[in-house]
């Protein structure tokens, strides 16, 4: 039987997930659990180098995102599901390779001065902040991944790990980490309500999980075409973010229907948005039934959690018995 490759990600834990996470990680997760040894965990040690100061709602949103990446198809029996700070060799990890690590290849990363530039209600001068690229590498290669999903945008993190691994591998001479790939994903660009990025700091999310009438409620809403100012005047179905979404949720013949109505102004953004609406709650409605059904049982859902993150803890442990005889500082006592 030939073994599967390993591939890792994680997610913070913000609480309920958007359609933007669904369909720009969730699907792509679901779908690898087919084809790969799979290990999705909570980063919450993450939310913290940028909500150091108020980390009082990360244990209520690590559970929110359980609940819906176990309702939008992650198996607890084909994926290892865990939470980052309950596997504290991640830290020992983190500490050892941030022995090894330049300090410019961190000042040179791209996030850390994009996210300070915008984030600036946050102070982000922290050694946490500079050094998460690191926590992120450790993450990455204790359980000996061979490949992380990400979009185009995650590249450089991708290319920090491997440069990581590469230089630990180099200096103590032993091939301790495989040089994980980067898994490259289409994530198709899915505009929040108001057209900017989908972003629950904005408040333009529609949420995977929300009540339907919630969900007409923000579909009515939607931003179109600015252009089109009246009902017989044409559109540009390219401008309208209504349009991005009929792409993933309607049918071939639906998206040309629409696109056609649009530019001829035989089809209003009132019946464009009622034609979307019904296809988004037709392909959420067994993700909401689901999520229901796991809310009343919350002890087998914390349960798999422990399970995960028990199998998790015992692969982290064999990596870092191979980094300590590395290094060459022995077994601990």
């Amino acid at each position: 039987m030939v073994e599967r490759k390993r591939v890792l990600s994680g997610m913070r834990p913000t609480g309920r997930l958007h359609l933007g996470n669904l369909h720009g990680a969730l699907d792509n997760w679901v779908q690898l659990q087919r084809h790969y040894d799979c290990f999705y965990f909570v980063a919450d040690w993450h939310a913290l180098t940028t909500d150091y100061a108020s980390p009082g709602q990360i244990e209520a949103s690590t559970w929110e995102m359980v609940l819906d990446w176990l309702s939008v198809g992650l198996d607890p029996a084909r994926s290892t599901l865990f939470v980052q700070s309950s596997v504290t060799e991640h830290a020992e990890l983190y500490l050892l390779l941030g022995m090894i690590t330049p300090l410019p290849w961190l000042e040179r990363n791209p996030t850390y001065k994009e996210q300070q530039q915008q984030l600036t209600q946050k102070d982000l001068a922290t050694y946490g902040f500079l050094g998460y690229p690191v926590l992120q590498a450790a993450d990455i290669i204790i359980y000996k991944a061979h490949g992380v999903p990400v979009g185009k945008d995650q590249l450089p993190h991708v290319e920090m790990t491997r440069e990581i691994a590469r230089r630990f591998n180099f200096m103590y001479e032993k091939e301790v980490f495989p040089v994980p790939d980067p898994l490259l994903t289409e994530v198709p660009v899915l505009p929040g309500t108001d057209g900017r990025k989908m972003s629950k700091s904005y408040g333009n999310c529609i949420y995977i999980t929300e009540p339907e009438d919630v969900i007409r409620d923000k579909v009515a809403r939607m931003m179109t075409d600015p252009h089109r100012v009246r009902r017989n005047d044409p559109g540009d179905p390219e401008l309208s973010p209504v349009f991005a979404y009929h792409k993933i949720y309607s049918s071939p013949s639906e998206i040309e229907e629409v696109a056609r109505g649009c530019r001829t102004a035989s089809i209003g953004c009132v019946d464009c948005k009622k034609i979307l609406t019904r296809n988004i709650l037709r392909v959420l409605a067994p993700i909401r039934e689901k999520r229901l059904d796991l809310e009343g049982r919350m002890d087998w859902v914390r349960e798999q959690m422990r399970l995960g993150t028990d199998a998790a803890r015992r692969q982290a442990r064999e990596t870092m018995a191979d980094v300590r005889e590395a290094i060459g500082l022995g077994k601990p006592l």
